[in-house]
């Protein structure tokens, strides 16, 4: 299901008995998770006896979930089960559903309680794995993608216009450029701005100029953010607004590098047995990104990031030796190019 069906299907007041939420845009994914909760219920309705809460970190979590969704509802028309934690990963080592929990979720997947609503939000869902697949084919599941410019662009006018603030095009796209797509961020800038706006409600680039901080200026993962999604024209997009911005092409590569870097420790870690955990707490990773981080670390793998760490070193030797061509130009192009290589590298 896209998450435009999904909108559709609870404006019209259908509730499906089995959602499957996932995917790397987790505002919207958390959204929808609150806005089914509260379609469930309906005017009368005990919601605090007929709503579940539980997070997979147990063995014996799942089967207290479909447990919960297996009772009838009390005083209610239907009860709830949100399911969070859900972890399906390409190694298997830190899965919170496993093949063992496979007889008991396809039978209630196959046969769900017509007066409960449960769902499953996923941190990690691979593909590939059985039982990813398993929760990916419901009927309800729906992939939050990562927003591309103009999806914000429209999530941005839309949301201005449901405020009654007027905003033209121009400043629309300078506010995506400033805030990039982080949508959580999106939304609590449009907010600021509706509210700075008065009396006039009218949003214009030097308001957000007030307001804002520009900060085009390379984070210190969105580069490589696009590089392991092998998002090559996104990654020369961020690159071409750095260096534009007067960033110098050492920096970046540096700044690459080390990012590489800490993704094969995490990625040796992983394959050596070390949990979730003390990854997150060696390499101090913040909240924010400690699910991209670790997902790419295990996407690119050790082998892959050994060949693209190589290639980092040789361009910053040849930035710093003018092999290649001399000056910005020549320097623009070695970056430029090793960044194409990068997003591409299997």
């Amino acid at each position: 299901m896209k998450k435009e069906e999904l909108r559709d299907q609870l404006k019209r007041g259908v509730v499906l008995p089995v959602y499957v939420l996932y995917g790397d845009e987790v505002h919207l994914r958390d959204l929808a998770a609150k806005t089914i909760a509260n379609r469930v219920f309906g005017e009368g309705d005990l919601r605090d006896f007929n709503e579940s809460n539980i997070e997979l970190s147990g063995e014996a979590d799942l089967a207290r979930a479909i447990a919960a969704a297996e009772q009838l509802p009390m005083m209610a028309s239907r009860r709830l089960v949100c399911v969070s934690g859900v972890r399906i990963t390409q190694g298997g080592k830190n899965d919170t559903i496993k093949e063992e929990h496979e007889e008991m979720l396809k039978a209630y997947l196959s046969r769900p309680c017509e007066s409960s609503v449960i769902v499953f939000v996923a941190d990690e869902l691979n593909g590939v794995r059985k039982m990813g697949k398993l929760l990916r084919s419901q009927p309800g599941a729906v992939d939050f993608e990562t927003l591309q410019d103009a999806d914000l662009a429209k999530w941005a006018r839309e949301k201005f216009a449901n405020d009654g603030v007027s905003i033209d095009e121009r400043a629309v796209r300078h506010l995506i450029e400033i805030v990039g797509n982080d949508l959580r961020r999106l939304s609590n800038e449009v907010e600021k701005l509706c509210i700075a706006s008065l009396p006039t409600r009218n949003v214009s680039n030097d308001l957000i100029d007030a307001l804002i901080p520009n900060r085009r200026e390379l984070s210190n993962f969105e580069l490589t953010d696009r590089l392991v999604r092998r998002d090559g024209v996104g990654a020369l997009n961020v690159l071409r607004k750095v260096l534009d911005d007067g960033a110098e092409p050492v920096m970046l590569v540096g700044l690459i590098s080390y990012n590489f870097r800490r993704m094969m420790i995490a990625a040796s870690m992983m394959q050596n047995g070390a949990d979730r955990r003390q990854v997150e707490q060696l390499l101090r990773l913040r909240y924010n990104d400690q699910e991209h981080f670790l997902r790419f670390s295990r996407q690119l793998g050790t082998v892959g990031l050994s060949k693209a760490i190589a290639r980092i070193a040789e361009t910053d030797i040849a930035l710093k030796t003018s092999v290649g061509g001399g000056g910005p130009a020549g320097s623009r192009m070695l970056i430029e190019v090793l960044v194409s290589e990068l997003a591409s590298a299997n």
